[in-house]
């Protein structure tokens, strides 16, 4: 089974690490427009494969997009990343042309190909792929749910003093500072509510810092996140390939569900060999629904941006 993920920053040579390690994929093509970038990456990461214990052959290609033919999926990474004081929103002049040019490629070379898009704004640029290619709606798929999720998961782990392993938690909405919606009401640790265990002042603290995941890491570090992100890949990836039919939020096109429509944006959804199979309707208090309909004007708002640019 052959993956692509396009992009060998650190987001997507992440990617390909964990998909590699995991050792469901027989295949890894690396793709990236700088001249033998991504073979470099490539073959750095086949020399762990004896220390690291796994079969995945990684490839690199410089933008020859013929040795991407054939992949079940394909992650697209690129774009630029996100600056200090950079607001995702503000990537979208840049990131709207490559991902076009580059999702053209890939279903150039893999017909059936499900596209997971990871450049930001991750749930414009996804929208974007929807309505330039017009796939089956369940084969074009935004990461974002996914990571907030992981951090959410963080934080609350935090609060609570315990293994990650313990606790549950989900972000809805969309990817942004402000759009997120984490659901604490349904935090849990090992199916008790983290409410029993939490005062709702430090929940708040909670749900605000992560809020600010992105931005926070991105103050720290002078760029983008990239081993977060590149699990979060992974696990998507995994549960489609394998048909493992794992839940996870992530950017959907909506069709009436949560009475949205024409707009991706994270939901939970059911990951299998077909991609999306279902999204996942769950029963939202008012206030949450109040939420993810200011989180769902919000990402509307930059996809009009798509227009004034002349992307759609």
């Amino acid at each position: 089974m052959k993956i692509t993920v396009v992009g060998a920053g650190a987001v997507g040579a992440s990617c390909a690490e964990y998909i590699a390690i995991k050792n469901f994929a027989s295949e890894v093509v690396l793709v990236d427009i700088i001249d033998n970038f991504a073979e470099g990456k490539a073959m750095d990461l086949m020399q762990t494969a004896a220390l690291n214990g796994f079969d995945t052959k990684i490839t690199g290609s410089t933008n020859d997009y013929a040795k991407t033919s054939g992949s079940k999926v394909a992650v697209i990474t690129s774009g630029i990343p996100r600056k200090p004081g950079m607001t995702r929103e503000e990537l979208i002049g840049i990131n709207a042309g490559i991902v076009k040019s580059v999702a053209e490629q890939l279903i150039k070379h893999s017909p059936d190909v499900i596209l997971i898009i990871v450049s930001n704004p991750m749930d414009t640029m996804t929208y974007l792929t929807h309505k330039t290619f017009g796939l089956p709606k369940n084969r074009i798929i935004g990461m974002g749910g996914a990571l907030d999720s992981a951090r959410f998961k963080y934080r609350l782990a935090e609060a609570m003093d315990c293994p990650s392993s313990d606790v549950d938690g989900m972000v809805i909405g969309g990817h942004s500072d402000k759009g997120m919606v984490p659901l604490t009401r349904l935090a849990s640790r090992n199916s008790v509510r983290a409410s029993e265990f939490l005062s709702e002042e430090r929940l708040q603290k909670v749900l605000e810092d992560t809020k600010v995941g992105g931005a926070t890491l991105t103050g720290m570090l002078g760029t983008s996140a990239w081993y977060a992100p590149g699990a979060a890949v992974s696990a998507l990836v995994q549960s489609i390939v394998c048909d493992q039919h794992k839940m996870f939020p992530c950017s959907a096109l909506l069709d009436g569900e949560y009475g949205l429509s024409d707009l991706c944006i994270g939901v939970p959804v059911i990951l299998g060999k077909n991609g999306i199979e279902k999204i996942v309707e769950i029963e939202l208090e008012a206030a949450e629904k109040a939420q993810l309909t200011t989180s769902a004007e919000g990402v509307k708002a930059t996809n009009a941006l798509l227009n004034e640019i002349g992307a759609l």
